[in-house]
């Protein structure tokens, strides 16, 4: 069975986004973005929202064509390019890219997808996790804190009435001061409730 992982950079007081959306306080460097490099590349599909999924294809799928695109940027490239993408949106018409359109989260289609062969999922942004977390189906969380503290903006987690215990695997220090934090599943929900489904995010 595979898992769907949750891998995010936020600030150190929880948000992905600035008031305004921004996001150039991440503190991407080389080493950092060779690490992403590594273990996206061994992910089965990545799992986005239709924001997220057209912030991506509208840079990565010809970054390696840039006169300064450094070595990881442009390995990001080809493995962005190369792997399988669902995106959920009830809008979105077209997608190119190795992209398969999916109009809501249906947690048993989900638990499906899971079953199938391949490598791990690789869950992107708030709205999408925060569905995936409602139908339990997020079963590990790599959250890259950065040094940095924004007072207001998106954060990662949505409000919620379920309590989920993590128990920590792994915790890596980069030089840059970004502070890897690699959480599973231990004893599952506590309290809450779980739909079968929601409507898809960034619609």
């Amino acid at each position: 069975m595979r898992k769907i992982i949750l891998m995010m950079s936020v600030s150190l007081d929880g948000y992905i986004e600035g008031p305004n959306r921004e996001i150039d306080w991440h503190m991407v460097d080389d080493e950092l973005h060779t690490h992403f490099n590594e273990q996206l590349a061994q992910m089965g599909a990545f799992l986005d929202g239709r924001v997220t999924y057209e912030l991506m294809a509208d840079f990565w799928p010809t970054a390696d064509r840039e006169k300064d695109s450094t070595g990881p940027v442009a390995d990001f490239a080809a493995i962005w390019r190369n792997m399988p993408k669902i995106v959920f949106s009830r809008t979105l018409q077209h997608a190119q890219w190795h992209t398969t359109i999916v109009r809501d989260v249906v947690a048993d289609d989900i638990r499906a997808l899971k079953a199938q062969d391949g490598g791990d999922l690789a869950l992107g942004g708030a709205g999408l996790a925060a569905e995936f977390m409602r139908n339990d189906l997020v079963d590990e969380y790599r959250v890259y804190v950065h040094p940095v503290i924004l007072g207001r903006g998106k954060p990662l987690f949505a409000k919620s009435d379920t309590l989920r215990k993590l128990r920590l695997v792994e915790n890596r220090t980069f030089g840059n001061g970004v502070v890897l934090l690699r959480y599973e599943r231990a004893d599952g929900v506590e309290t809450g409730e779980t739909g079968e489904t929601v409507e898809s995010a960034d619609a």
